[in-house]
């Protein structure tokens, strides 16, 4: 039978059958489906017809129902099990969740915000698995509709309709010197940030873009390396007197590691928002919302931190 046959039958008649098998009785079945007895009767003649069978003989007050009965008796528990759930509103349960989400971000979000909600997640949800894919900003509609992505993590700085999203906080941008650096121990002018060699870092989110719109007019800076990992600056900033700009939060993370002295910008710079985005398509999702919930919570609190011990507020 082709799909297109299955539509034209009412389905619902299988649920009938199913009550009058687990009752034994009209009588009883039309009670729970909330109808007459002289409704339930003619429920079982459409099935009769239906199916092709009898379905039930009278034994006394109760219906022994036939072999083939029994036969679709057996064949219709799990598919109206499945129905009955997914038609339940869905009481999500991460403990027991064993979802893959997949989730599309920057370098800067995976070094810096996504690695302080792991662990809650993981200790809610330790049978999930997440993938971290790398977000592209011309296409992150594209990841989230056909891509296979369920949100993204990113600085919004493309038009989002129609995508769903959320604040997480504001981010800025600092600079990092090492301590044998002429400038260590000297406030950062904005001569010296043009005229010492330059290393960007995890500027993935058209960040760059900004600073280069603050300093228009002015000769560029001396941009010696730009790289998505700090790990290539610091292989060179003993070597030459290297300003390394970061995001402000990667700066304060970074700087007792490595004993890098963070300096503010010389210039002004406005915050940027970083927001949790998703498509219309998981919005109600259990799962998805109970991800969405933590990473805002979390990765909100920690931004909202930084925030106050940087002084961007």
């Amino acid at each position: 039978m082709e799909l297109e046959d299955v539509y034209r039958r009412d389905l619902n008649l299988l649920v009938a059958l199913k009550v009058l098998l687990d009752e034994g009785s009209v009588s009883r079945a039309a009670i729970r489906l909330n109808l007459s007895q002289s409704a339930m009767s003619r429920v079982l003649g459409r099935l009769r017809d239906l199916v092709g069978d009898p379905l039930f003989t009278r034994q006394g007050q109760s219906l022994l129902p036939t072999q083939r009965a029994l036969e679709l008796n057996e064949q219709l528990n799990e598919p109206l099990e499945s129905l009955r759930l997914l038609l339940t509103p869905n009481d999500f349960d991460p403990a027991t969740c064993e979802q893959t989400f997949k989730i599309a971000t920057t370098d800067y979000a995976m070094q810096t915000i996504l690695p302080f909600a792991l662990p809650r997640i993981y200790q809610e949800a330790p049978h999930i698995a997440l993938e971290f894919s790398p977000l592209r900003h011309d296409n992150v509609l594209s990841q989230l509709t056909t891509g296979g992505c369920d949100m993204a993590i990113c600085r919004p700085s493309f038009g989002i309709e129609p995508l769903c999203h959320q604040l997480l906080g504001l981010v800025s941008v600092f600079c990092l010197v090492s301590p044998d650096h002429p400038l260590a121990n000297k406030p950062l002018t904005l001569q010296d940030y043009l005229t010492y060699p330059h290393a960007m870092i995890a500027i993935s989110d058209g960040v760059k873009a900004l600073i280069d719109e603050q300093l228009r007019g002015y000769s560029p800076p001396k941009m010696v390396l730009r790289a998505y990992h700090l790990e290539a600056a610091l292989a060179i900033i003993e070597q030459m007197p290297l300003i390394i700009t970061v995001p402000a939060d990667l700066a304060y993370l970074v700087a007792e590691r490595y004993q890098l002295i963070v300096k503010p910008l010389p210039f002004e710079f406005k915050p940027f928002d970083y927001s949790l985005l998703w498509h219309a398509r998981c919005e109600h999702s259990a799962s998805q919302i109970w991800l969405r919930t933590i990473i805002k919570q979390e990765c909100g609190r920690l931004i909202d931190s930084r925030i106050h011990d940087i002084g961007l507020l």
